[in-house]
């Protein structure tokens, strides 16, 4: 009988409903996994949107529920009985939508769970601010400043008075040397220079601490999340005075082998390349070995704030740390070597196949350096994904690859469901996707060569530049411009030759200067691109909805289309490349307080000008208010800063200055700081007198404060609060609302202004001197009778602002008083002058700090 073919086999009729073989065969929940698996993604998405946790009981509840959904989605995708093959699609679709369902409800559930557990060790905000007596053990390398020593506890024991208190297990304090301001009055304490601190060792020592409390502003950073990723539940400082038991070192310990190791690597780094340079004759010297630092241990605090702005600038920011890159490569030359290696002995290729090993090698040995370059989250889900994808090959399963892409995304986020919420993941699984949908270089389409392998260089990297433009402007606002040519030089040369001399020079030290050298070149190039005019974009922060359909347009540009399909993309750029934030209309003005710690930084805005009123104080030497939260605040809502006002020349409200100013290349300076001030050498200062009037957009703005003899020579010098520049704001029309800016005067001032008849009253007042026991007298609330007091103030700040006094005479008066600390970024506008919108209260989600209430 001859065979039957598919060319010669004859098509036989069966009766309607009939079930034949191949429908048997057909798999009828081959859409279980991935739906699983995207169930899993969206419910720990879903319940990272709760703006506070349920009872326990709840997500147990929930989990049950999954338990038995999922049931239901595993009954329906059984075969059908013949005869009702009809129905086969739909209860395969309907199984599909039932384990996608429960793969959510369970994944939500979870992350709940393991969300409560986490909260019930947090500080108890009755230990805020007490001096404790803790014994710890050091359980990072310690990360050192001008200003002191920053080190992360593992807690044993904590006493308070003698007795015994419950601390979180893992708190983060700083060690401040030399002078620490203590009060308003300027009065210092001069603390013990921090002593020598590593890895593994057990101090005691005496520390006031408080929940981990970040600065809330619009599209800023989230410390919150940052320290709820890094399980740090409370920060504070080592209290180190002369009437302080001092720290001491009990002994050195066994534990964290790792990070005792990357200190002493880093340390031997740095003593080798750059720790004692002078940085006047050398300053690269000592940020080159930063890098490397970086490259090798994962230290990013390591390297410059100036090496990191130029190194964002020009795109390559992700290859100076160790990231998904770095340990990708890492595993693919491991596995390479003992692939080589391995082929070389017979009896060990018929033990285990040279892939086999190889394969295990790669995934051991990149783990084993991320491990030491500190286990950091981007570092957690590239080990993930590798071990993922590395699982799938041993069991000989080949996989579509969206499937594949699916599982690596739930696998991280089954172990980080608080991944979800970070910028990295996003960029690196979108990267991934769109070269998985690409697919460049399958079948080696452009040879094997060196010039097969430059082209499919150059089409991966343009591929993800245009896939990752529009999520970077979704996530940051800005765009290297210079990237891709960056990359196409700084990937290869990073990768290939800096990273390799940088971990080589762990077995032999002469490498991390080889490492160091072959730097030079690559930062002169970045740098030469950096200061390229326009070299970086910078774009208003675009709605969710732009944001989105800017990414799946570029997302469709990068796909292997026809241009004319490609073409159709361009519509869904056009609303995030043109986006621009509303602004008051002619008339009206909006004001908004930043948060910014302890001190002043208040933005105005007309319809078609802005006024920045002083700009926040500085942290240290690496950071300030004006880069960290002004700069990509006024880029966030595309402004041009007019004028910049700074109140008086206290660091609080001037250590910002220098980072806006750059920034804001167009706006004019004026304050009350003296003619040899540092900010003078970067733009001429006008000085801010009484009598001082203009408008902008119909809005009414005039200096009432200092007057022209004010700072004149006299006996005693006056103190720089007196000489605050008090600013009134006036929205258009009769009766308009108004606002007072006051800076730090004080109560001599408060009644000079009253007794010469100066316009105060005002809807909004900024409360002088941050709510200062010295300042709001009687007076000038009587004066000013404002609706609603906005103190601008630090958590927990060591001066005590507010003082409870001055807060009892604005409750007295019915004064709303709005704290920064509590409210965040505060918005008022004159359209609404009784309300303020607080940032801590828009898109609220659990993990962040909540504040107990003040007791009247």
């Amino acid at each position: 009988m001859p065979a039957i073919s598919a060319s010669n086999a004859t098509t036989l009729p069966r009766p309607e409903g009939a079930l034949g073989a191949g429908d048997w065969l057909q798999p009828v929940a081959p859409w279980q996994l991935p739906a699983l698996l995207l169930g899993v993604v969206a419910g720990a998405a879903l319940q990272l949107q709760q703006p506070g946790l349920w009872d326990a009981g709840a997500y147990a509840a929930l989990l049950c529920a999954a338990l038995v959904v999922g049931w239901c989605g595993v009954a329906a995708s059984r075969p059908c009985r013949p005869g009702a093959v009809r129905h086969a699609r739909g209860r395969a679709a309907a199984a599909a939508v039932l384990v996608l369902l429960a793969g959510a409800m369970a994944m939500a559930a979870v992350s709940g769970l393991r969300a409560t557990a986490y909260l019930q060790q947090g500080l108890n905000p009755a230990l805020e601010g007490q001096d404790i007596r803790v014994t710890g053990v050091v359980s990072a390398m310690p990360q050192t400043n001008e200003a002191g020593t920053r080190l992360r506890l593992e807690v044993v024991s904590a006493l308070l008075q003698g007795s015994p208190v419950q601390l979180p297990p893992r708190i983060e304090v700083a060690w401040y040397g030399g002078a620490f301001v203590r009060d308003a009055g300027d009065a210092v304490d001069l603390q013990r220079q921090p002593a020598p601190v590593r890895a593994g060792e057990r101090w005691e020592m005496t520390v006031r601490l408080k929940a981990p409390h970040g600065l809330r502003n619009p599209h800023g950073f989230d410390f919150e999340l940052w320290a709820w990723e890094q399980g740090v539940q409370a920060t504070g400082y080592v209290r180190a005075g002369p009437k302080d038991v001092p720290p001491r070192r009990q002994a050195t310990t066994w534990q964290h082998p790792v990070e005792q190791a990357r200190q002493s690597v880093r340390d031997a780094l740095l003593d080798r390349l750059g720790r004692g340079a002078d940085e006047a004759s050398d300053p690269g010297r000592a940020r080159i070995a930063g890098v490397v630092a970086a490259l090798v241990t994962g230290d990013q605090r390591a390297i410059d704030r100036a090496d990191w702005d130029m190194f964002r600038a020009t795109g390559v920011a992700h290859l100076m740390s160790i990231s998904g890159l770095h340990i990708t490569l890492f595993a693919w030359l491991a596995a390479a070597v003992v692939r080589t290696l391995w082929r070389r002995s017979m009896r060990l290729c018929l033990w285990v196949p040279a892939p086999s090993a190889a394969l295990l090698a790669g995934v051991v040995l990149a783990s084993a350096y991320a491990l030491f370059s500190g286990w950091g989250v981007p570092a957690q889900r590239t080990v993930i994904m590798l071990c993922t994808v590395a699982l799938l090959q041993w069991s000989g399963r080949r996989w579509p690859w969206p499937h594949v892409w699916l599982l690596a995304c739930a696998a991280v986020v089954l172990a980080d469901p608080w991944a979800l919420a970070q910028a990295g993941f996003w960029l690196s699984f979108v990267a991934v996707g769109v070269l998985f949908a690409t697919n460049p270089i399958a079948g080696k389409v452009y040879g094997t060569g060196v010039k097969g392998h430059f082209y499919a260089l150059f089409r991966e990297q343009w591929v993800v530049t245009l896939a990752l433009t529009p999520l970077s402007l979704l996530l940051f606002g800005q765009v290297s411009v210079v990237g891709f040519v960056a990359n196409l030089v700084a990937i290869p040369w990073v990768t290939l030759v800096v990273t390799p001399l940088a971990l080589g020079g762990v077995v032999w030290a002469p490498l991390w200067s080889l490492a160091a050298w072959s730097l030079w070149p690559l930062t002169a190039w970045l740098q030469w691109l950096a200061q390229w005019p326009g070299a970086v974009l910078f774009l208003p922060a675009a709605p969710l909805w732009a944001g989105v359909a800017a990414v799946a347009g570029g997302a469709l540009l990068a796909m292997r289309l026809p241009w004319r399909l490609r073409l159709l993309a361009l519509p869904l750029l056009l609303p995030v490349l043109w986006w621009q934030p509303a602004r008051p209309a002619a008339g009206q003005f909006e004001l908004l307080a930043a948060d910014i710690g302890q001190g002043n930084a208040v933005l105005v805005r007309t319809a078609t000008h802005s006024l920045l009123y002083d700009a926040g104080p500085r942290f240290s030497r690496e950071s300030d208010a004006g880069h960290r939260v002004l700069v990509p605040l006024l880029r966030a809502l595309g402004e041009r800063v007019d004028v910049l006002m700074l109140s008086h020349r206290d660091a609080d409200h001037t250590g910002g200055a220098a980072a806006v100013l750059a920034q804001q290349p167009g706006a004019e300076l004026t304050g009350s700081i003296e003619a040899d001030h540092g900010l003078q050498a970067l733009r001429p200062a006008r000085p801010c007198l009484a009598g001082q009037r203009w408008e902008w957009d119909g809005v009414a703005f005039e200096v009432l404060h200092p007057l022209a003899g004010d700072g004149a020579p006299a006996t005693r010098p006056p103190r720089p609060n007196t000489l605050s520049c008090v600013l009134r704001v006036v929205a258009a029309g009769a009766q308009a609302p108004s606002v007072l800016l006051v800076g730090d005067i004080e109560a001599a001032q408060e009644q000079a202004l009253v007794a010469r008849g100066a316009a105060l009253q005002a809807d909004l007042l900024l409360v002088p001197h941050h709510g200062s026991k010295t300042s709001s007298s009687p007076a000038l609330l009587e004066a000013v009778q404002p609706r609603t007091a906005l103190v601008q103030a630090g958590y927990r700040n060591r001066f005590g602002h507010p003082a409870p006094d001055v807060l009892q005479r604005y409750r007295e008066r019915d004064i709303r008083v709005v704290e920064s600390s509590r409210c965040g970024a505060a918005t008022w506008v004159s359209v609404a002058p009784d309300a303020v919108a607080c940032e801590r209260d828009t898109g609220r989600r659990y993990w962040q700090h909540s504040m107990v209430p003040r007791s009247d």
